[in-house]
């Protein structure tokens, strides 16, 4: 049985250079790195040092606030170099690869059969704990509280996305025991989303969830809209969150006892020459990732999506969560009286001096470039028309601003993880961070509320 869940309020930004469904085997690669800043609001405690040798499924960190939850190390190899930034601050612990990928043995065990509490702690031992994410907050779930309900968002909405049901294909056997697991950790319900139209999703005959089906603009596929839709959080609640690429990774610990980080990445955006997908291991390095793919000159790569993601260069390294690269012009051209003629090229929500609505289902070729100035917040009553959750996003982005806990609160920031601004950032005349301003208002009252 599937409830539907459609959405009116959105924006679907339609881009050129969709991967391709086609996966490439690209080889290990000789560097990876494990940024502790992709686990927002995790203080590491250093475990390997540098030179230590590890196994794939090692851990290298633990949080500070809590040993049990351990960071693996995603390949066998040494770990060369541990980054520290101003005050000694750890900003990526670097392995050098061995190429054999040899990997720490946590054990084949029967899913079907574990309690809540066996199921959490080889979860914790795996190093797979971090791939739970909890609302409020949109940080590594706190295992002390236990959840109402687990949401998986299997379709993704964003542009240039990749495509679930194309990269999780053949991997049912490890969602399921994913799954079952996650059953184990909530009595509430595991929810998974998939595409309206979606025929060949590995999710749909899956057992012991909850299915639903999406249709709608962007940002239909973002968790947070989902669950807004089926069991909204309200005051002292919470719900964890998995995404399916990171499913396979604890379904294949379940069923072999590795810790296997790899996953299949999209290379989407018109710099690629061939934009398709390819395998590749959590934490490797972008330049192995789009070597002799990428077109060098004026190219923004983001290890992301193009409103979330992060801008990355060939020595960066993709985050941990992550399933695409993306590679867009730099916009570092002005336009010369671009404010006052008819434009073609450009997406918009309103009709004035723009085109975009005439012809919904171009692509486009969007750069970079803002197309304006840092100021004042401007009340156009915009962000409404593409925000879906029953939240005043202008008010609440202000609340957050002027740091007022108790606004933050009655107006629904428990709710709420930057990305859901990504698209009310996109269209903002004002050109305001409103994801950066989200993300320090929801740490303030993580700090503050607990």
């Amino acid at each position: 049985m599937s409830k539907d869940i459609r959405i009116k309020k959105g924006l679907d930004i339609k881009l050129v250079g969709e991967a391709e469904q086609v996966t490439t085997e690209l080889s290990l690669g000789s560097v990876f790195a494990v940024k502790p800043s992709d686990f927002h609001g995790v203080i590491p405690k250093i475990l390997a040092k540098e030179g230590t040798e590890v196994k794939a499924g090692q851990a290298l960190f633990h949080d500070k606030g809590d040993e049990r939850v351990l960071f693996a190390s995603p390949v066998s190899g040494k770990v060369s170099e541990i980054v520290r930034g101003a005050r000694r601050k750890v900003l990526a612990i670097k392995i050098t690869a061995d190429g054999k990928q040899e990997y720490k043995d946590f054990g084949k065990v029967e899913v079907d059969s574990m309690s809540g509490e066996e199921v959490k702690n080889h979860l914790f031992t795996s190093g797979c704990w971090p791939f739970v994410k909890q609302r409020p907050y949109d940080v590594v779930a706190n295992p002390n509280q236990a959840p109402k309900a687990i949401f998986v968002s299997a379709y993704a909405s964003a542009p240039l996305a990749a495509d679930y049901d194309y990269a999780l294909k053949g991997k049912e056997a490890e969602l399921q025991a994913a799954l079952t697991a996650l059953t184990k950790l909530t009595e509430g319900k595991v929810h998974v989303s998939i595409a309206k139209n979606s025929t060949l999703s590995p999710f749909k005959d899956l057992k012991g969830i909850e299915l639903h089906k999406v249709s709608g603009p962007h940002p239909v596929g973002n968790v947070s809209t989902q669950i807004a839709q089926i069991d909204p959080i309200n005051k002292g609640e919470v719900v964890w969150v998995v995404s399916p690429q990171d499913l396979v990774v604890m379904g294949e610990l379940f069923l072999t006892g590795k810790f296997n980080a790899t996953r299949t990445i999209a290379l989407a955006g018109s710099k690629f020459n061939k934009p398709q997908y390819v395998t590749a291991v959590a934490g490797a390095q972008i330049g192995d990732l789009v070597k002799g793919n990428l077109e060098q000159e004026n190219a923004r790569v983001i290890s992301g999506n193009v409103l979330s993601g992060e801008q990355v260069g060939e020595n960066d390294f993709l985050g941990y969560y992550e399933n695409i690269v993306t590679a867009i012009p730099e916009g570092n051209d002005y336009e010369l009286f671009g404010w006052n003629k008819p434009v073609f090229d450009k997406v918009s929500t309103s009709r004035a001096f723009t085109f975009s609505w005439m012809n919904p289902k171009k692509k486009y070729d969007l750069n970079t470039n803002t197309n304006g100035e840092h100021r004042a917040f401007v009340v156009t009553g915009s962000y409404e028309e593409v925000f879906p959750l029953d939240i005043y996003p202008l008010q609440l982005l202000k609340a957050c601003m002027y740091k007022d806990l108790d606004e933050m609160e009655g107006l629904g920031a428990y709710e709420v993880a930057p990305e859901d601004f990504a698209l009310t950032e996109f269209i903002c005349v004002s050109k305001q961070p409103h994801q950066k301003i989200i993300r320090e208002g929801l740490d303030l009252m993580r700090e503050e509320l607990g």
